[in-house]
């Protein structure tokens, strides 16, 4: 008998060892399961925790903007301008049906405080091009802009949608608006540029507006207008962070860029060797 009940005991013992295993590895895997969670979520500031906000030299680069949603809350664009902004791009529409609920008063003050004005569409890939079109411009109504209409095509993570579906969509989008006379302009980061901009011969009437944590000498050879360089500013008149934004360019290349809105040609003078490594990171846009 006391043999039989040593022998329960030690494998009662070692039962209980294997479930704490168990318990442990599970807790474990649900800690990687949150930290991998929160690295994910808060990339860009991991990425500027190991390389630091960009620096950009206004002496160059003197036009300055802001993009923002009604995320970005209760805005004071006289603040805005007097702190030496220029632009402000806001967003309207989203797919087939959404509208941005602060679109309508953020056009309204910028216009009044004598900002340069553009709207953007969140884009959504598997979503019919020509409906969001339609819902994009009935956003932006009779309202005058300076800057090209924008759709916002973000290359987010693991978002199930064919390169092949975005493009169908992407392209009916940019034909409907060109057909009834709107200048257009894409926004995306790095991958976005490669997959959906770069050697497509019927986007060369198409703006480009890059979001890229480089600073903007490093991505001179492509052809682009805008530049976001940082989704964490600080603006007089926005609460909390805010995306900010450079044209690449100076001041008559950006008054002619608003009276003609057609591409600039790639900087080839100082960047023969550069290639198309520019930062892929981005984040959801508001």
């Amino acid at each position: 008998m006391k043999e039989s009940n040593t022998n329960s005991a030690s494998k009662d013992s070692g039962s209980n060892v294997f479930k704490r295993v168990i318990i442990w590895l599970a807790v474990l895997l649900v800690l990687l399961g949150i930290a991998s969670w929160w690295a994910y979520e808060n990339r860009q500031l991991i990425y500027h925790w190991l390389y630091g906000e960009v620096v950009v030299d206004h002496s160059k680069y003197p036009i300055r903007g802001i993009d923002v949603s009604s995320h970005n809350g209760d805005i004071d664009f006289y603040k805005v301008k007097h702190d030496g902004y220029s632009f402000v791009i806001i967003k309207a529409s989203e797919g087939e049906s959404d509208l941005d609920s602060k679109f309508t008063t953020n056009y309204d003050r910028a216009k009044a405080n004598g900002l340069k004005v553009g709207a953007y569409h969140y884009f959504r890939k598997n979503t019919d091009g020509t409906n969001q079109a339609k819902r994009f411009i009935e956003a932006v109504g009779w309202r005058k802009l300076d800057l090209p209409l924008v759709i916002d095509v973000e290359d987010e993570i693991n978002d199930n949608v064919s390169d092949d579906i975005t493009l169908k969509n992407l392209d009916a989008m940019i034909n409907n608006l060109q057909s009834r006379g709107f200048k257009v302009m894409i926004y995306t980061n790095g991958n976005g540029y490669k997959k959906y901009v770069k050697d497509r011969q019927q986007l060369i009437d198409v703006n480009l507006w890059l979001c890229s944590f480089k600073n903007p000498d490093d991505i001179r050879h492509i052809p682009h207008q805008l530049q976001q360089y940082s989704h964490r500013g600080s603006v007089d008149g926005v609460n909390g962070d805010v995306d900010m934004n450079v044209f690449n360019g100076n001041e008559r290349q950006w008054e002619k860029w608003l009276n003609d809105a057609v591409p600039l040609p790639a900087d080839t003078t100082t960047t023969t060797n550069k290639t198309d490594d520019i930062n892929d990171e981005i984040e959801i846009s508001k």
